[in-house]
């Protein structure tokens, strides 16, 4: 029997739930098709709540470390330039991976208090309050506009799964670069 792998089974896993559908997987087909029993599997993961949990997690966590990566290709000092990194990085990275967020996020309850525990608001408010605290954009409530942003961002690529027709992605991507510049007011000295 192969050792176990947290990684590789959690890739087995989001395939077979992207593939198939959650309702349709239960642990012993994950389990088989990762070629462990199902004991093994149910020391690490109790059931497919806790599965479908922990590929939440690494969805996330690997969402927040491209848009930190794409930021940080920027200048500390680039307001602009880190906005629109965090904009298209997420913008492509949701579209890129949309069946797996489909997956990990919709069929849940709706779960307020992840909108407020979400690393990738976290991100944009640090970048928002980072520019107005260098004078580049007024923004009153840093928290609440990266929250506007970041559901503008998910309704956006919504927008464009749901029409169901081939889309150039640089078109929609400007208009909501220019909805987020729009957003923060530009700094005007007196």
């Amino acid at each position: 029997m192969p050792a176990f792998d947290r990684d590789d089974l959690l890739d087995v896993a989001a395939r077979m739930f992207v593939a198939r559908g959650v309702d349709a997987v239960d642990v012993g087909d994950i389990a088989a098709e990762a070629g462990l029993s199902d004991r093994v599997l149910a020391r690490h993961f109790r059931d497919k709540a806790a599965l479908l949990g922990a590929l939440r997690e690494r969805f996330v966590a690997s969402f927040c470390t491209q848009l930190r990566e794409a930021m940080d290709r920027c200048r500390p000092d680039d307001w602009t330039g880190r906005l629109r990194a965090w904009v298209a990085t997420g913008f492509n990275g949701y579209l890129d991976h949309v069946a797996l967020h489909d997956v990990v996020f919709h069929g849940l309850p709706h779960d307020r208090q992840a909108h407020q525990d979400n690393g990738a608001i976290d991100q944009l408010t640090e970048l928002l309050e980072g520019g107005v605290a260098a004078r580049v954009w007024v923004a009153n409530d840093p928290r609440m506009t990266a929250t506007i942003f970041f559901n503008a961002l998910h309704a956006a690529v919504d927008r464009l799964v749901m029409t169901g027709e081939p889309y150039d992605r640089a078109r929609p991507l400007r208009t909501l670069i220019g909805y987020f510049e729009r957003s923060v007011q530009w700094w005007k000295p007196c």
